[in-house]
Formats: structure tokens, C-alpha cells, sequence
């Protein structure tokens, strides 16, 4: 069964803001641990390593990817357990995302807001975040991890339509 497509994607004055939300019956902190703490993001993203800190440049290792490469991460701005900011560069060009975590009656909301100055790789980039967190999801709730290729390309559509 392929899993339907959430994202959404918002005009802004730099470009555009890619939207993914997921929600979890957990307290904000117990969901700001699963994104911050590396054997936890190792579960679905892959860990890192470094002195983690605003303005800190961190190395986080893509476990889920090809070759499980480690790429540098700059933490721009962390707030806990709320708002995380970063950056990194990959060959796709410059990415900008923040995690934003809403607590309400012991129920949190997590937006992953992917900051794009072009749409020009929406139709890969989308399937990949619904992806990392439906595996976030997994790895948060024991359920079975998600397979990538029923993401990819099968939403690759939904997310060019966007643009």
C-alpha cells in the first residue's frame, strides 16, 4: 500500500516552504529527544557526532541513503523542546529546514518546514520527507520501518503538481 502524500507547499517572499506534519501522543520533550539526540535520530535518520549547539556545525550520517554518507550540519537555531533550526549542502544545492513541535493535552505536532528558494527538485525532495518521518513515526511508535519505494516515484507527481 503506498502511503498518501501530505505535504504542502507555501508561496514566500524567498521562495517557497515545503509543509510536512506528523502528530504524536508523547510530550513535546519525548519527540524533541527522537530529533535531537543521536541514538535516537539513528533509529530513522542516521546519528551524528559533534558538540551540538546554535551556530555549531555538527556531522550527521544519512544511514537510510546510498552509501550512508556523513554530511555537515549547521545548527542555526535550537530552542527546546520547540523550534530546530539547520542547514546543510549536498550536491541537490542548499537546504534550509526547521522542526517545529506544538504541545497540546500531551499530544504533539511536529512541522518539518523545508525552506526552497527553487521547486526544481520538489518531485524527489517531497517523497524523501514523507519518508524520514513515517520513519520518525516507526521508530516512535514500533512500528515496522516504511520502504522507500513506496514513496519514490510513486509521489514524485503529487509533489511536482505542487509547484
Amino acid at each position: 500500500m503506498t502511503p498518501a502524500p501530505t505535504g504542502r507547499l507555501v508561496p514566500t517572499p524567498t521562495g517557497h516552504d515545503l509543509i510536512l506534519t506528523r502528530t504524536y501522543r508523547a510530550p513535546a520533550v519525548d519527540v524533541w529527544a527522537s530529533v535531537t539526540e543521536p541514538e535516537r535520530t539513528a533509529r530513522w535518520f542516521g546519528p551524528w557526532r559533534g558538540e551540538a549547539g546554535p551556530g555549531r556545525t555538527i556531522e550527521v550520517r544519512m544511514m537510510f541513503e546510498e552509501s550512508a554518507p556523513w554530511y555537515p550540519m549547521r545548527i542555526e537555531s535550537c530552542e527546546p523542546p520547540r523550534r530546530l533550526a539547520v542547514s546543510t549542502e549536498d550536491e541537490a544545492g542548499s537546504w534550509l529546514m526547521e522542526l517545529l513541535l506544538t504541545e497540546t493535552d500531551g499530544t504533539t505536532e511536529l512541522r518539518l518546514v523545508h525552506h526552497l528558494t527553487s521547486t526544481e527538485h520538489l518531485g524527489a525532495t517531497g517523497p524523501g520527507w514523507e519518508y524520514y518521518l513515517d520513519m520518525l513515526t516507526a521508530a516512535h511508535t514500533g512500528e515496522p520501518r516504511p520502504d522507500f519505494a513506496d514513496y519514490y516515484p510513486a509521489q514524485q507527481a503529487y509533489f511536482e503538481s505542487l509547484a
